[in-house]
């Protein structure tokens, strides 16, 4: 194995309570019979989390909080990082960074937003905060805050593919110490196909042909660059756009179906870039991560951005 780039030091994810089924979405979103049949049956979304009732940092502050509130020393926390797909969260010249920074009592760190790498944004923010903690000193930690709340028809679908649901996650960055030492992080973009959502048919094809090839490829990449095999992979932990995607990838990859965690696809949709964090606070929570196993975080952002990152989870890590 590699030397680690950061280690994992600490997850917590947050879903609201009010879970309701894909078809309660068909008026708002002007999706027909057909187009619900699609989403259900061949994508394999069921239910996801909305509560319209809700402000983005009701969803955002519990799982930072859990973190915040974990930590003896909370003044270690250098920089806060939110990390969003959806670019226009609040009106223009408002700092929701700052805002959760001030909220989480964290005057003294830095706070700034990522969200240039749209769903792959959680994943590659890991790298960038490996890489501001890689001069500090020992004690500096990141706090990464993902999420999204879509506040509009257009950004609750991405057209033929993906339903968004509502979902944070919170995750504690180390240069190194206690948690799941992170070994690699490997990410392409593929810059032509930069206007994903109003692609021509021609170009949506080409992307389509594309996707799993690229992100099989990428994850490959992640686990060559720890230092492993694929076989050395205990599960792929992957975003949630759809069952069909993955179930082309896991062709791609020429693995097992269960070497991926797909069952949070149908109960929370995809939850923009929270999904990996989710997935692994849910595969902690049931017992499924294994001290000392080898796992691979998998994800694609809008734009279009593929990123993988290997890590070892270690029993210490929460």
């Amino acid at each position: 194995m590699t030397a680690p780039i950061a280690t994992l030091e600490r997850v917590e994810s947050h879903l609201p309570d009010r879970r309701v089924a894909i078809e309660t979405l068909a008026g708002p979103l002007g999706l027909s019979r057909a187009k619900m049949s699609l989403f259900r049956k061949v994508h394999g979304l069921h239910t996801l989390h909305h509560d319209p009732g809700a402000s983005l940092f009701d969803l955002l502050l519990p799982a930072a909080r859990q973190v915040v509130e974990s930590l003896e020393e909370p003044h270690r926390i250098r920089f806060l990082v939110y990390v969003h797909a959806i670019h226009e969260v609040a009106p223009a010249g408002f700092d929701a960074a700052a805002v959760l920074r001030d909220a989480l009592g964290l005057d003294h760190a830095e706070a700034f937003a990522l969200s240039q790498q749209n769903c792959a944004g959680g994943l590659g923010a890991v790298e960038v905060a490996a890489r501001l903690l890689a001069d500090g000193a020992p004690a500096d930690r990141a706090l990464l805050v993902i999420g999204d709340k879509p506040h509009s028809p257009l950004v609750q679908k991405v057209p033929n593919t993906a339903l968004m649901g509502e979902g944070a996650a919170a995750c504690l960055i180390a240069a190194a110490g206690p948690g799941d030492p992170v070994l690699s992080h490997v990410s392409r973009t593929l810059g032509e196909f930069a206007n994903l959502i109003s692609l021509s048919p021609e170009e949506a094809g080409l992307y389509g042909k594309a996707y799993a090839p690229v992100l099989a490829d990428v994850m490959r990449g992640a686990v060559r660059e720890a230092g492993l095999a694929l076989d050395d992979i205990d599960l792929v932990i992957p975003h949630n756009v759809n069952m069909l995607a993955w179930r082309n990838t896991i062709a791609e990859l020429g693995v097992t179906a269960d070497r991926v965690f797909l069952e949070n696809i149908p109960r929370y949709s995809h939850c923009f870039a929270a999904d990996p964090f989710v997935n692994y606070t849910t595969l902690r929570s049931a017992g499924r991560l294994v001290d000392g196993r080898h796992y691979l975080m998998a994800g694609v952002g809008a734009g279009a951005t593929f990123t993988a990152l290997a890590l070892t989870h270690r029993g210490g890590a929460r």
